[in-house]
């Protein structure tokens, strides 16, 4: 196989770009500084163009491997024949790999090989091969009745024989690639309960839908439901379909042995083919459910992360509870503990007064400007609390709910306690609870992407697969985002391009023992920082006040020549930065020509350009701001038809889940999200989105508050 070839006809590219990236790859480059720094070469790919052609390139060889392997385990036999070779080489998939290696591949203990064990493959032979004049199969049978060889009757013998066909028959690569098309196109999976009461899996109790069509949500669904032992799950397929299939290969009529090759091959179908070729289906649904679940899960963490920041605001944090009390930490501007308490608003305690006085003393104090609220238990008494308070003070603060996904898990990290070995665990999710709000990327880098949960059933997703996709999210809002050398964690430098954990700590180390870093040059000197690690990683790493303005952009200091000689052709100092304007300058010069006379490529220009335009710009301040909120409603105030504001939280499958200020999440269904055929939700809306929605239902009892952003709907509805 050629890999170049099939990576530019699978993703539509040129071949330069292929050859290009797979070079760029194999040279030890990552994907973010190839995204950034080498667009020349790969045609400008993105993030997640340049992983998925990764992914799939590990995919290729690894295929290529495996293919060597199968053809030397089958020379070795003395099998490999010119076709089956080429059959070899021209196979897609390590399914169909498989299917060729499967008659050659060694077996452990079958029926058919206690068969042949017993000298009846030349008994089977002479049926398989169904001559017109041949006799009954039975009397064939008798000339291989062997006491010694445990064969006592010709019934013994023509059943081995049958099995010896039944295994060939299993191992044709043919039928099996034409079985599993067919029944990818034409089976029916069927549910059934296990139980009597289904819980949560009622609807799935005498279910079946058409393989071809089901939906991503309902095949993981499916798939927990049978693992929790709630659910038999089948795929059902026409049999006579598949030995029309099957007979045409290998049924011959008008033969004495004709009856018996076909018993042996409906006995393949039945105990051998069908079998694998279910498994392997429903094995192909969960890969496909898996890879698309992961990739919603990937596109929400994305948006979570890219949270446009709260900067420069007091902050109080409070971790709702009720026995224990409501955490409260207070962190300034730069994410600094000023101060902590604890306060009991909610039941059994219900200390609503004293609560008042300790905020109203701590928003005194500090001045405090806005209040995040952990979503998890007691948050909704809390922001009641939280909402009549700010009623109370007459001052401008707002609050914000924020997801407390992981939190618990963070607090109780090693990570945690060496940043707060003085608070216990609860306070320190007070603290992380206030610094999402402030800067969602800095904190979310410390909790382990799988915890935060802003998708479906990440929990029954392959977790090295989850893993990958996941760390490559962070990696690639870390660095769109770029860091502050001098004031970043240990675990966010990790993120960074080329800098691995223990090099991260290095630069954190160096930065503690010499002070902070005057420019990007100085990381050379970071113990275990070489050529290779600085040239990665220096582009995405910023000093604001360093004796290199460039130090403070994603300008790389490969182009720090390009970027100085552009300045002066512009009329500016290459040691100002502050406002700067030269596009229209640039324009008129001609990019193509000013690209030429600088020695770079035109997309490196634009990109030196817009740094040079904006230092220290960071992309997520371009986004909307997060809804901040001031007072609350309770479910029961939801009336049919009200308009509302509300923040996206999840996107999922079938809809997305919106805060609207009612402590429970309303569901936008699929088909009340525009008025435009959509295939997934995502095509509209992302992970905090702040969006206008109506009120189609509410169900008080069950928690469960029905949206549309279809205004027409609600009229249709309320009709």
């Amino acid at each position: 196989m050629n890999i170049i070839n099939t990576l530019v006809e699978e993703f539509s590219l040129k071949s330069y770009q292929v050859e290009n990236t797979v070079k760029l790859i194999d040279e030890g480059n990552t994907i973010p500084f190839i995204a950034r720094y080498r667009k020349e070469m790969t045609g400008s790919l993105d993030d997640q163009l340049l992983r998925e052609l990764f992914n799939r390139l590990n995919y290729l060889r690894n295929m290529d491997e495996t293919r060597s392997k199968i053809k030397e385990s089958i020379e070795e036999q003395g099998a490999l024949t010119e076709e089956l070779s080429l059959a070899i080489d021209n196979a897609k998939t390590l399914a169909e790999l498989e299917d060729l290696y499967r008659p050659y591949k060694k077996k452990r203990k079958t029926r058919a090989s206690v068969a042949k064990e017993k000298g009846l493959e030349p008994l089977a032979e002479q049926i398989y091969e169904q001559a017109p004049d041949c006799d009954e199969p039975i009397v064939m049978a008798e000339k291989f009745i062997n006491e010694e060889l445990g064969v006592s009757s010709a019934e013994d013998a023509l059943q081995g024989a049958m099995d010896i066909i039944a295994e060939k028959v299993s191992d044709d690569a043919d039928i099996r690639k034409r079985m599993r098309f067919v029944c990818s196109a034409h089976g029916i999976l069927t549910v059934k309960g296990a139980k009597d009461d289904l819980d949560v899996y009622e609807m799935y109790a005498d279910y079946s839908e058409a393989v071809s069509k089901i939906a991503d949500h309902r095949i993981l669904a499916i798939n927990r439901g049978e693992k929790e032992e709630f659910l038999k799950v089948s795929i059902k397929f026409d049999q006579e379909k598949a030995m029309f299939i099957i007979g045409k290969n290998h049924i011959k009529q008008g033969s004495p042995a004709t009856e018996t090759v076909t018993a042996a091959c409906e006995d393949a179908y039945s105990r051998l083919i069908f079998p694998s070729i279910e498994r392997e289906i429903r094995s192909d649904l969960t890969e496909r459910a898996s890879k698309n679940a992961i990739k919603v899960f990937s596109s929400n963490l994305k948006q979570l992360l890219m949270q446009p920041p709260i900067k420069d605001k007091i902050t109080i944090g409070l971790d709702p509870g009720y026995r224990t009390g409501c955490k409260v930490a207070v962190v300034d501007g730069t994410g600094k503990v000023l101060d902590t308490s604890v306060i009991y608003p909610a039941p059994p305690h219900n200390k609503i007064d004293e609560a008042k006085k300790i905020i109203t003393d701590l928003v005194l104090k500090h001045n405090a400007q806005i209040f995040a609220i952990g979503n998890g238990t007691a948050s909704h008494e809390t922001e009641v609390f939280a909402a009549d308070l700010i009623k109370e003070l007459g001052k401008d603060i707002s609050y914000m709910v924020v997801s407390e996904a992981g939190a618990s898990v963070y607090s109780a990290s090693k990570l945690a306690a060496a940043e707060f070995p003085e608070f216990d665990v609860s306070l320190r999710s007070a603290v992380s609870i206030a610094r999402r709000l402030q800067d969602p990327l800095a904190e979310l880098v410390k909790i382990d992407p799988k915890a935060i949960g802003v998708g479906q059933y990440q929990h029954d997703m392959p977790p090295a697969q989850l893993g990958t996709a996941l760390d490559g999210v962070v990696e690639n809002c870390v660095n769109s985002v770029g860091v502050d050398l001098n004031s970043a964690s240990a675990e966010l430098l990790s993120h960074i391009a080329g800098l691995s954990s223990a090099v991260a700590k290095n630069v954190v180390l160096y930065r503690d023992d010499n002070g902070k870093f005057n420019s990007r040059s100085e990381l050379k000197k970071v113990s275990k920082l070489g050529p290779k690690s600085f040239e990665q990683c220096a582009g995405f790493l910023r000093i604001a006040d360093g004796k290199e303005p460039l130090d403070n952009t994603g300008v790389h200091p490969e182009s720090y020549g390009a970027a100085n000689k552009l300045l002066k052709l512009c009329g500016y100092s290459d040691n100002n930065l502050s406002n700067i304007q030269i596009r229209a300058t640039a324009a008129g010069y001609g990019l193509e020509k000013l690209a030429e006379e600088l020695e770079i490529g035109v997309p490196t220009l634009n990109d030196i350009i817009n740094e040079l335009e904006r230092p220290g710009r960071d992309p997520r301040e371009e986004l909307p701001p997060p809804l901040l909120r001031k007072d609350i409603m309770s479910m029961e105030d939801l009336k049919v038809g009200m308009e509302l504001t509300g923040t996206v939280r999840n996107v999922i499958d079938f809809g997305a889940f919106v805060d609207i200020g009612v402590h429970q999440d309303g569901l936008v269904h699929i088909s009340q999200i525009t008025d435009r055929f959509i295939k997934h939700p995502s095509e509209a809306l992302k992970v905090g989105d702040v969006v206008k929605v109506w009120v189609l239902g509410v169900d008080v009892p069950k928690k469960r508050i029905s949206l549309t952003m279809r205004k027409e709907k609600v009229n249709y509805e309320k009709e």
